[in-house]
């Protein structure tokens, strides 16, 4: 303890003489005066050694011997290709690359990587692979097999097929996806590769012979680049890429026009409508002739930066910070030697989709008008210091320098002097490059939405609106809400909807129900199954792949839920919001409810109109939504707790109506979770089945 002591002892002097030193040192600084920047750090990047096969292929090798490990990188940098009528077929390309070649099964292939444990993946423009040192030449030589070799059977061809019809599928409802489709086609146009997308047709109309006819034509060395970084020699490298590569053919390439790009004559709204989404996309769009290569280029990546390139941009410290619209708002600048796209953007509610535009113009004019600070110009100039120094002792960031050198036709100290140029950005510079590319008098503003509840309020804003569907081809306006008749009551549309299913002595008759809804998350088969009896009790039990994952039991009092064996009483908020059921069927004691009901109008639903009923249970509003034919309840949005503590709408669709004993029940039910859509078929449904009390307990 006593020699403890005096080690604590002795290291409080040691500091006090230091704090005591530094004091005398420093106290003639002025402390309110901010210190100067010190130079940009001299970055000294190591060159690739290089060499050319007679086929064209180029090969960097960076070595680095501090680690046993290998990293292969192929690049096909050809010319965009505009798949047209085959879109797809690269996508299936890259999906049939590693099922196999020519003198191996896929499965041998796979075990056999697997045994060296190594890496080794394939795209329709490119190939790579990650080994140790010592299994470099097997693994590079299984790389080399699956690129030049490669096996597509009918097979593997078709359950890549599937796989992608399934994929674009489930982007179908999708808002992101939907609306970074339809940008890419906007901005750059349909016949330019980076417009085009793929669609359910496409794909069905592709066969095996048109994936291997990409790959014959596309998959040449004329373009391409490999790049070696790691443990290994130069001349081991070359032993290699001649034994397995010099062989491989060159063959001129197809070729295509890039179509030019060009931003609309006037700023202006382009409304994507997606009648079932509960959050918005809006993103301010447009393309500039900008390349790494560029004088500008360091200016445009302050700017970006500043405006939406980070967590402390304008754009981020307006909506999420200032206004909480949004979880993130970012802005984003995409360099490309052919057509660069700058956009920014932010996934906000449907509520506050007007103000979103107005604050994001708001913050743009800012950048135009309004010289950034000194302070933000040091921020990032300081940010990208550290990133780039910390990057460059990394022999793969080496190499990808090394790469973009070579495809982008840049100076060959441009890494070297990247700092340097970033550092001799001014705020006049920022300035400048805003007004000259960010092209806020010809943006498109684009919005992807349920435009039933945004569009009266983007029509406020005086910009021209123009309609398209999920596809990019022009659409009419959506119908908007309309007012209802004064006839119309809750009374009346809940009465309608009741008799519609069943009538009010039939649905009173039925004590107990169970059922199963039958589902799919992840490629997994999802089963949840209900059994109640009136006036609340509930028994769920969810079910995944074969095995009890969890379960909900409510006895009309208390309740528990269970998840992979750890059991835990329901919140009380729940337990309350249960106990006020008084039947199996809401509807039934809705209007004895307590709640205020109110019509507010007629609502477009699927092609359908529908009544909108509004419910507000002690300022917690939730609506139904009933066919004004058929009656029938077509879908709801109920308010839940969002992940930011916010509360906000959750949909569920009702479809596909069969009677059971009388009882029509919607047999399809499609939800909401996690920003994925979930598609929910009902199985065995039983109306009145004898159920053990014990199930409840």
């Amino acid at each position: 303890m006593k020699n403890t002591f005096l080690i604590v002892l002795s290291l409080m002097i040691l500091m006090s003489c230091n704090t005591t030193k530094h004091t005398m040192q420093t106290k003639d600084f002025d402390r309110n005066t901010m210190p100067q920047p010190g130079p940009a750090p001299k970055v000294k990047l190591g060159k690739p050694q290089t060499f050319t096969l007679d086929n064209g292929l180029k090969v960097l090798v960076v070595e680095n011997h501090k680690l046993p490990r290998v990293r292969v990188s192929l690049t096909l940098d050809n010319t965009p290709v505009y798949e047209g009528d085959k879109a797809g077929v690269s996508s299936l390309l890259s999906g049939l690359f590693g099922t196999g070649t020519q003198s191996m099964s896929k499965d041998d292939f796979n075990e056999k990587i697997d045994y060296l444990g190594a890496r080794v993946w394939f795209g329709s423009q490119s190939a790579g692979m990650r080994s140790l040192s010592k299994f470099f030449p097997e693994v590079f030589g299984l790389m080399a097999d699956g690129v030049l070799n490669p096996k597509f059977t009918q097979e593997e061809f078709d359950k890549e097929r599937d796989k992608a019809i399934e994929n674009v599928k489930s982007g179908e409802k999708s808002v992101g996806q939907v609306s970074n489709r339809v940008e890419r086609f906007l901005a750059y146009g349909s016949k330019h590769p980076y417009g085009e997308f793929t669609t359910i047709e496409h794909l069905k109309r592709l066969n095996l012979s048109d994936v291997i006819n990409f790959y014959n034509t596309y998959y040449k060395p004329n373009n391409a680049y490999l790049v070696v970084t790691g443990d290994v020699t130069l001349e081991e490298v070359k032993t290699l890429v001649n034994k397995y590569f010099k062989a491989w053919s060159a063959k001129d390439l197809p070729d295509y026009t890039l179509p030019k790009t060009s931003n609309v004559a006037q700023t202006q709204i382009n409304f994507i409508d997606m009648p079932e989404a509960s959050q918005t996309q809006v993103d301010f769009v447009s393309t500039a002739h900008l390349t790494m290569g560029d004088p500008d280029y360091p200016a445009v990546l302050v700017a970006n930066h500043i405006y939406g390139g980070d967590f402390n941009s304008h754009l981020n410290m307006n909506l999420r910070e200032a206004h909480g619209f949004t979880y993130g708002a970012r802005s984003s600048f995409r360099a490309n030697k052919y057509v660069s796209m700058l956009q920014a953007g932010a996934k906000v509610r449907n509520q506050v989709v007007d103000s979103v535009v107005v604050e994001m113009v708001k913050e743009l004019n800012r950048m135009y008008t309004e010289p950034v600070t000194e302070e933000e110009l040091k921020t990032v100039k300081a940010s990208y210091s550290g990133n780039f120094v910390m990057n460059v002792e990394k022999p793969e960031t080496v190499a990808r320098y090394a790469l973009n050198i070579e495809k982008n036709n840049l100076p060959a100290d441009f890494y070297e002097t990247f700092l340097e140029r970033i550092n001799a950005v001014t705020a006049e510079d920022v300035m400048r490059v805003i007004n000259k590319y960010y092209n806020k008098d010809n943006t498109r503003i684009i919005i992807t939405s349920k435009g039933s509840e945004v569009i009266p309020g983007l029509e406020k804003l005086g910009y021209p609106i123009y309609y398209f569907d999920k596809y990019g081809n022009p659409a009419s306006k959506p119908k908007l809400p309309e007012a209802v008749s004064s006839d119309v009551t809750p009374e009346m549309v809940i009465d309608k909807y009741l008799t519609a299913i069943g009538g009010k002595d039939k649905l009173n008759a039925v004590r107990t129900m169970s059922y199963t809804y039958e589902t799919k998350m992840q490629g997994m088969k999802v089963q949840i199954n209900f059994k109640m009896e009136t006036p609340n009790k509930l028994y769920q039990e969810t079910v995944v792949m074969g095995q009890v994952y969890g379960k909900m039991v409510f006895n009309g009092n208390t309740g528990y839920m269970e998840q992979m064996g750890a059991k835990k009483d329901l919140p009380q908020d729940q337990v309350e919001s249960l106990k006020k059921r008084q039947s199996l069927f809401e509807e039934l004691t809705l209007l004895k409810s307590g709640k205020t009901l109110k019509v507010e109008a007629i609502v477009p639903v699927k092609g359908s109109e529908t009544y909108k009923l509004a419910i507000d249970d002690d300022g917690k509003v939730s609506y139904k939504y009933f066919d004004t034919k058929s009656g029938l309840l077509v879908k709801e949005e109920k308010s839940e707790k969002g992940p930011d503590g916010k509360e906000m709408l959750v949909p569920t669709e009702y479809s596909d109506y069969k009677a059971v004993d009388g009882v029509l029940m919607p047999f399809k039910v499609s939800s909401q979770a996690m920003g994925q859509t979930m598609e929910m078929m009902m199985k065995d449904l039983k109306i009145n089945p004898s159920l053990p009390k014990s199930i409840f307990q």
